[in-house]
């Protein structure tokens, strides 16, 4: 483990260290599964065909295919090259928020999951790149493969929060035409955001031929609205503080928060994106296994 790692909170770093040392058992197979089906470019094997899309090279049209069909393909190939991972973690406000049943933080819960990924990667001599933003982007660690690149990714990680608002719609965007080269990249948020801009930028980096991965992370609390009493709900994000009833808002709040996550979830997989709704009272190892064990499935 590296010495900066030691900087972390106690019961973060209690957590990372036991992920990582889990993470070893479902490394093996992980990153292969990840280089099969997003990793298409043009050099080295035919894969498949797909349909023209305009500002494609027209280089790789399949003109036997035209000849006969009148439609226009191109020729896919497998691109036999290093996996690139970017990791984009949103460290604003909300993501500070941590109930009595939660262990951590979603902030913490996803700084863990960023570190364990990367660690995963590196181990895989791939590359790994992150980001954290809130209404700007904060953090940029390039990708690299080099054994000494996961310490600066977790002081990265370990420096980031703020008191600042989410702007994940404007950030997806600039982010999509940042990352020049061709990966696959891991969304770490609550996604308290407007879900049509949001949705509109995780589009961008489809466009781009990313693939995409939703860590969508939330706190039971926000899912399960479990106060009895009346309370008073400290405003996140530059929101005012607020004194209710719960028993007269949970029906409203459970079905608005249901439809906040169903369109997300529904937007996401419309994309083509993988969409995974987390809960920092999940084990992560649990939550990460469970997802890649999936994705692995699912690529062979």
């Amino acid at each position: 483990m590296p010495d900066t790692l030691n900087y972390l909170d106690p019961v973060v770093l209690a957590e990372l260290e036991g992920l990582q040392l889990r993470a070893t058992r479902i490394v093996e197979g992980y990153v292969s599964g990840l280089h099969r089906s997003p990793y298409q470019g043009f050099s080295v094997e035919f894969a498949e065909h797909r349909e023209y899309a305009p500002g494609d090279d027209l280089r790789y049209v399949d003109w036997k295919v035209f000849g006969k069909t009148d439609k226009v393909y191109l020729k896919q190939y497998e691109e036999e090259t290093n996996l690139i991972c970017y990791l984009v973690l949103d460290t604003s406000e909300s993501m500070q928020y941590r109930s009595e049943s939660a262990a951590m933080s979603k902030l913490d819960y996803a700084r863990c999951a960023a570190a364990s990924l990367a660690y995963m990667v590196i181990r895989q001599q791939d590359s790994v790149g992150l980001v954290t933003f809130d209404d700007s982007v904060r953090q940029l660690v390039r990708p690299s493969s080099s054994a000494t690149h996961l310490s600066q990714i977790v002081q990265v990680l370990e420096a980031s929060d703020g008191p600042r608002k989410t702007q994940t719609g404007p950030i997806f965007h600039e982010l999509a035409e940042r990352f020049t080269r061709r990966g696959i990249v891991f969304i770490l948020s609550d996604l308290f955001d407007d879900a049509d801009q949001m949705l509109a930028g995780l589009k961008h980096f489809r466009h781009r031929r990313h693939d995409v991965v939703v860590l969508h992370t939330l706190d039971p609390a926000e899912l399960d609205f479990p106060f009895q009493q009346a309370t008073m709900f400290h405003g996140l994000e530059q929101l005012g503080d607020l004194l209710v009833e719960p028993a007269q808002l949970r029906r409203a709040y459970k079905e608005e928060i249901n439809r906040f996550t169903q369109k997300v979830r529904t937007g996401c997989l419309a994309q083509g994106a993988d969409y995974v709704q987390v809960r920092t009272d999940q084990p992560l190892d649990i939550a990460l296994t469970t997802y890649l064990a999936h994705r692995r499935k699912r690529n062979r």
